[in-house]
Order: C-alpha cells, then structure tokens, then sequence
C-alpha cells in the first residue's frame, strides 16, 4: 500500500507535510512520494542510554477543562489569524487517518472530528492544513507549537498529559495482537518468546510489550503500516497496536488476523499545547455537541461510515465526557 497524492478539494486548503517531506497543492495533483523506510528493529534486553525518567504523578486520563465556546483566548485569536487549523494526523491508518486513492482527500473517522474542529472555530467554510507524522514526533511537534491539535489515534497517559495537554475521551480502545493466518502464537503469551513483535515507536505499546516480560524481540518501526509490510514479507512474528488500528490493517490483508482478547484499555483525545487551555476548552465544547444526538451524532454518523463493520464492537457509543475546572 501506498500514500497516494492529496487533491484540493473545492472550496478548503489541504497541505500534507509527509514526513519532514512537503506534498503541495496547485492546480493539479503534485508528484507522487513513497513513504520513508522502515526504522531498524531494537532488540528488547538492549539497555537504555540514560536513566529512566521518573514517573509522573497520578491522573485522571479521564478528566478534561470544562468546555466554553469564547472566542476571546490566545489559542482561538491565533488560530483566526492564520485562517486555518494546523492539525497533526496520520496517513498510514485506513479508517482513521488515509488517503483515499480515488479521490485523492484526506479521509477517516480522526479526519471527521479534525474537520469538526476547524468548523467549530473557523465557520462552515474553514481550511485545514494537515500536518502527518510518525508516533514519536506528537509531543514535541505539540510542545514546538507545530500543530494547534494533534488528532492521532493518541492515547491519553499521564506521562502525556505531563507534557501535553488534552480533550475529553472521544474513542476507547485496547492493545491487541495481530499475526499472520495459521501462525502458532495464539495469544499474549509464551508462544512469544524469541519471536519478532513489532511496534511502533514512541506508541504505547512499546511500554506494553515490555512490561509483560515474555522473552519477545521487539521490532521497532516507524509506524503500524510499516509492521504490516514487514509481517506480509515475513520479517516479524507478529504485530502489536491498538485493536482499532488493527481492524485497519485487517480489512487491507485477509491473510491476517486479530487476536482477541484486548490487553488493556487505550483512550483517545485530541491533544493540544498545554498553554492553549481556551482551545482546549473551545474543543471540549465541540465534541459535546460531536457525541449529542444520539444514534442521529456526528459521532455515531462517521463511526458507521468508518469503523462499525471491522471492530470486534460494532455497538460503540461515544465514551461519556468528564471534567475538571
């Protein structure tokens, strides 16, 4: 698979800056780029440079500023300045973040809330500039105020939320194993010992991996689209990443398969610089009314459309808003 070249679409602005690589919008569609190569795998015992850093104090991964729609704050005011929306995303996870080869737009249910963002701020006629990135740029593309919001399949920790800030929960997710058809790792278990995982660096599932000690090589890559190339070659064992993701990669390969039960609970936000508390209030308020309406939600519209029939849950509801002043 792929990255295809982004479209104008009529009537907004889309850049896509792949990888430190600028893919420009004119008048027709630009030069097609294959993607970066993989990064080299990391065997797991390998020691680390420096100390661990000391854990952060406890959190809520829940807890988010209440919500207000003043347009008055530095972020909100910076942001109609420029006269459009600086949103960090990915284009290697089909349903949520891609590029769809026949149009040639930016298309997935994080895209869906990305454009949600802008017309929250901006009106019915805002731009966006989309700005994609592997897993282990987000905090310091955010911290650098390279982005206003990063909507990446991100997982809310509070090591993160030590570093950046973030929205209320807009999807719950887990861990979950992917091989190929027919592999003898059955589940999350011994059978992985002296076998290749690969993962993505900078992602959660790195600290996943090895934390449950069970003798596996860690196989480090750029992103979860890297490790399915490198599964389909035969090159690892087996992939690890969120079971939202992986129903992406499932639904491109029918020689694959997810391997259930989900390890653990991932939660989703929209992340922000942690001095733009007015965006972070203002997007809070954006998804109040995202999830509103029931089974008739933007929320629920764009998870029909993307998700409902390759996760394990085809029932999800948006995740229930909690707030702190």
């Amino acid at each position: 698979m792929r990255i295809q070249p982004v479209r104008v679409a009529a009537g907004c602005l889309v850049v896509v800056v792949l990888m430190g690589l600028a893919v420009g919008c004119g008048g027709s569609p630009p030069t097609r780029r294959p993607l970066p190569a993989a990064v080299v795998g990391a065997p797991a015992a390998t020691p680390p440079a420096t100390p661990p850093a000391a854990p952060p104090p406890a959190c809520d991964p829940w807890a988010s500023l209440r919500p207000t729609n003043a347009d008055d704050g530095p972020a909100i005011t910076r942001i109609r300045q420029n006269g459009l929306l600086v949103a960090g995303i990915d284009l290697n996870s089909y349903l949520w973040g891609s590029v769809d080869p026949a149009t040639g737009e930016v298309v997935g249910f994080d895209i869906d809330i990305v454009w949600a963002i802008a017309r929250g701020i901006l009106g019915p006629n805002a731009r966006v500039r989309f700005v994609t990135m592997s897993p282990d740029q987000r905090v310091p593309r955010l911290r650098a105020q390279d982005v206003d919001v990063m909507v990446r399949t991100m997982t809310i920790t509070c090591q993160r939320k030590s570093e950046v800030a973030f929205s209320t929960v807009y999807f719950r997710s887990g861990q979950q194993l992917v091989v190929p058809k027919g592999s003898p790792v059955r589940a999350f278990d011994a059978s992985l010992r002296g076998r290749r995982v690969c993962v993505g660096a900078g992602t959660t599932a790195v600290d996943v991996l090895a934390q449950a000690n069970l003798g596996a090589i860690v196989d480090l890559a750029d992103n979860h689209l890297d490790c399915l190339v490198r599964l389909q070659e035969g090159q690892t064992d087996a992939i690890l990443t969120h079971g939202s993701l992986a129903a992406g990669l499932a639904a491109q390969d029918p020689m694959i398969r997810v391997l259930e039960p989900r390890l653990d609970e991932t939660l989703y936000g929209v992340a922000m610089n942690l001095n733009d508390t007015d965006l972070v209030r203002r997007v809070n308020a954006i998804l109040e009314n995202y999830r509103a309406g029931g089974p008739n939600s933007p929320w629920m519209a764009s998870y029909r459309k993307w998700l409902a029939a390759n996760l394990s849950d085809p029932t999800a509801t948006p995740p229930p808003a909690r707030y702190v002043d």
